[in-house]
């Protein structure tokens, strides 16, 4: 298991990363429907939403960042890669009772499953690359402490929110003191074709989300022309925010600025966590078309703010000039905030993807050279 080089000719994700991926479906589709869940009911669960989350993004991240490092391929890297694999599943199948009743203990088995099986990754990477050993070393321990951690949390105060915080602050601070001195040879383009991947995951997500909304409607016989509408609007919205999203040279940017990797990786937490939360919020939006509450208008407008926001937060360090112009995002983002004050669900699900589209208009007019900007060459 030595580094891979950073400017490997050809990287792209492997079956392996790809099947790795699909894992975590499960484990997002049953977070979007528990949030979509307490939306519907009222009293939107945003705080279990984002603890849930967490457990999923920050585990498929850590295997990320070090497979495109170390990904060598064999029995022993599929093997292990096929426990984290069983760890997200045991963690989907958790999620309800964490959602229901804050019993986060199975959320918990599931997330130990995956950290284990990246600690033994690491572990064989200090073993077999004397190079990387020392960095290799901080993250097996590192990673292995905040489990211990975790456990005497739910073990002492039953994962209290102080307690979360104050592990999520141990966990995200792991690579930032392992990284110190030599570091990982993680390939640019090889991770933002990644984090696209997760981010086109999370979209398919929202259309299924959406399609579940459809399928309720349909059965309880609530089809008119303002749910055409709505589930019209929804799928052009999911469109033009993927549109939006690989219109950032991700892979360039990372290149030429990987000091700014951190800023960008961690950022896209609140990013893509927004994007699970629209696909709930449009859920709710498609069934309750003609009655749908005001708190529903904001569960599609909060969401979109949000990734309108931070899409340009992490892509503003490593793309300059920036893609979409800031004044173009401020502009886009009050106007989507301000559509649950004046329009119905159905207005404001129409209205952001009017925001959204013309806002991917815009960058498209203002880069009429640029061909495909979200994808690089795979000879980069």
């Amino acid at each position: 298991m030595t580094a891979r080089s950073i400017d490997e000719a050809h990287r792209t994700s492997s079956p392996l990363e790809l099947l790795f991926d699909l894992t975590f479906v499960v484990a997002v589709a049953a977070v979007t429907a528990e949030l979509a869940h307490s939306i519907a009911d009222g009293h939107v669960e945003v705080v279990g939403f984002l603890q849930v989350f967490f457990s999923i993004w920050w585990a498929w991240m850590n295997f990320t960042w070090f497979a495109s490092s170390y990904d060598t391929d064999d029995v022993l890297y599929r093997v292990l890669t096929m426990v984290q694999m069983a760890g997200v599943l045991v963690l989907a199948a958790g999620v309800p009772a964490a959602a229901a009743s804050g019993d986060y203990r199975t959320v918990l088995i599931g997330y130990l499953i995956m950290r284990a099986g990246l600690v033994v990754q690491w572990l064989r990477a200090a073993y077999e690359n004397p190079a990387g050993r020392s960095t290799a070393l901080k993250y097996a321990v590192g990673i292995a402490a905040a489990q211990v951690g975790w456990l005497l949390a739910l073990v002492l105060a039953d994962l209290a929110l102080p307690w979360f915080v104050l592990l999520v602050a141990v966990e995200l601070a792991v690579p930032r003191w392992a990284e110190r001195g030599p570091q990982t040879t993680w390939h640019p383009h090889h991770i933002a074709e990644r984090y696209g991947l997760f981010a086109i995951i999370l979209l398919g997500e929202s259309v299924l989300a959406a399609s579940r909304g459809v399928q309720a409607a349909v059965a309880s016989d609530h089809v008119s022309a303002s749910f055409l509408l709505v589930a019209g609007a929804g799928l052009v919205l999911l469109f033009a925010l993927w549109w939006l999203y690989f219109l950032h040279p991700s892979g360039d940017g990372l290149r030429d600025r990987r000091e700014h990797s951190y800023g960008w990786g961690y950022g896209h937490f609140f990013l893509f966590a927004a994007l699970a939360a629209l696909g709930s919020g449009l859920e709710v939006a498609v069934e309750e078309t003609t009655h749908a509450p005001q708190s529903v208008g904001y569960a599609v407008a909060l969401p979109v703010a949000v990734f309108l926001t931070m899409l340009w937060l992490v892509h503003a360090p490593i793309v300059n000039p920036p893609v979409t112009p800031l004044i173009f995002v401020l502009i886009s983002v009050a106007v989507v905030l301000a559509l649950p004050l004046v329009l119905s669900a159905v207005g404001v699900v129409v209205g952001c993807a009017a925001v959204v589209v013309l806002l991917v208009g815009a960058v498209l007019v203002r880069q009429p050279a640029r061909s495909s900007p979200g994808v690089t060459s795979p000879h980069s």
